[in-house]
């Protein structure tokens, strides 16, 4: 009988120990790119143009990139993390414009664009 209820909570303990695991290993992947990203001021933004072909086509929504921006603040690398392919060729020309405040380290920046006729 007492190697049932020790069976028992261990079962009804499995559940906060998983989420407990997932806690800690959420604070260890803690990456301060990440954190810096609001606080690094831009100093060029270039708005992206409503494409052409967009408008012709009637074509409106969302364009999301991540930027890697250098120390020096100019933009590094842009990874496209969805939308329109139209639209995101759009974004992506803008924000290769941009320029951002120098800093210590490289920043990982996300932003969307909404596009609308």
């Amino acid at each position: 009988m007492y190697s049932d209820r020790r069976h028992a909570r261990s079962l009804w303990m499995r559940p906060f120990f998983y989420a407990c695991l997932l806690v800690v290993f959420a604070m260890l992947s803690y990456h301060p790119a990440l954190a810096q990203s609001a606080a690094r001021k831009i100093k060029n933004r270039v708005e992206p143009q409503y494409p052409d072909l967009a408008r012709k086509n009637n074509i409106s929504g969302s364009a999301r990139v991540e930027l890697v921006v250098a120390t020096d603040g100019k933009v590094k690398d842009v990874k496209v993390l969805g939308g329109n392919p139209v639209l995101v060729q759009a974004a992506v020309a803008a924000v290769m414009k941009w320029k951002y405040e120098p800093a210590t380290e490289e920043t990982i920046i996300v932003v969307k664009f909404d596009f609308n006729p």
